[in-house]
């Protein structure tokens, strides 16, 4: 094992057991430190100790070449930062020289949402008769009903669902545990699922599982799983529309906001540690400004 491996493994480690990182962000990170340290063989360099700021500069040359977003290269910095800042604890660099290194600005688009009229379609796609029409639906009426991540929702367990307050325990990033209350549609497609669907889907191989969604084997169903099974759904729905887990996050606080709740509840809910992760959400309809100004402006209406 070269230097190279040796201290990405260290890392890694570090991220697991120390850090509590999800498998989502140590994979992304395993990912930029081979694409790193391929770079780093093909300049020759023997050794992590070699990089400096020319080094670096030459670096984020070659990204912004592959026409990479702005976002995945401050991922990739930011993966790199906190990856010599690591070496330089173990003492194993003398210096971090990622640490002045500005991050691109981010081009903060606006989060893609669903409007009402088509997000409907996706809770009538669902055979409700069927174990797996029952996971279905009850999978989209918890994502959209609590705006919950998708890792979240894959690790959602039996015994996180209180039916008597209609709430949820839910595990979030570095392990930080929230309670969301979920609706009467979520409710009935909950409890329908895991008194008809879930029994039916388990197996005897997978019979000690306590994880509430399953796979048509009937084990644990994964992120990619999910995503697959969101994407049949617009195919279904007959949408012409592009998907993403994390739209239907979008959509929940969206809607929310749109409907009048305060930024700091849906700050809340979706388990954001700042504010400024929620104010992107600020953004409204044009449907919803329309109708506040035709409603609110002393001028609009004759």
């Amino acid at each position: 094992m070269n230097e190279f491996e040796h201290q990405k493994n260290l890392f890694v480690e570090y991220l697991q057991i120390e850090k509590n990182a999800s498998s989502l962000t140590i994979t992304n990170y395993k990912e930029d430190l081979r694409d790193f340290m391929n770079f780093l063989q093909a300049e020759s360099m023997a050794s992590l100790k070699q990089v400096d700021y020319s080094v670096i500069r030459v670096y984020l040359s070659q990204l912004h070449n592959k026409q990479l977003s702005r976002r995945s290269i401050s991922r990739k910095l930011s993966c790199l930062r906190s990856f010599y800042r690591f070496l330089e604890r173990e003492k194993l660099v003398e210096q971090n020289p990622f640490l002045n290194v500005r991050m691109p600005k981010s081009e903060n688009p606006i989060p893609q949402f669903f409007y009402e009229e088509e997000i409907k379609y996706l809770f009538e796609v669902s055979d409700v008769t069927t174990p797996l029409g029952q996971r279905n639906q009850a999978l989209i009426e918890l994502l959209y009903g609590t705006g919950m991540r998708v890792s979240e929702c894959e690790q959602l367990e039996q015994g996180d669902i209180d039916f008597s307050l209609s709430t949820l325990l839910v595990r979030g990033k570095g392990r930080k545990e929230r309670y969301v209350p979920f609706g009467q549609f979520a409710f009935d497609a909950l409890t329908t699922y895991l008194h008809e669907g879930r029994p039916d889907l388990q197996s005897e191989k997978t019979e000690g599982t306590s994880r509430v969604f399953l796979n048509a084997r009937g084990g644990p169903l994964t992120a990619r799983g999910i995503r697959t099974i969101l994407n049949k759904m617009v195919e279904d729905a007959a949408l012409t529309v592009d998907i993403h887990p994390h739209k239907l996050r979008h959509t929940f606080a969206t809607h929310l906001l749109n409907e009048g709740a305060d930024l700091r509840s849906v700050q809340e809910l979706l388990g954001h540690e700042h504010l400024s992760s929620t104010q992107i959400y600020t953004h409204v309809t044009k449907d919803r400004l329309r109708h506040v100004y035709m409603n609110s402006h002393p001028r609009a209406n004759k």
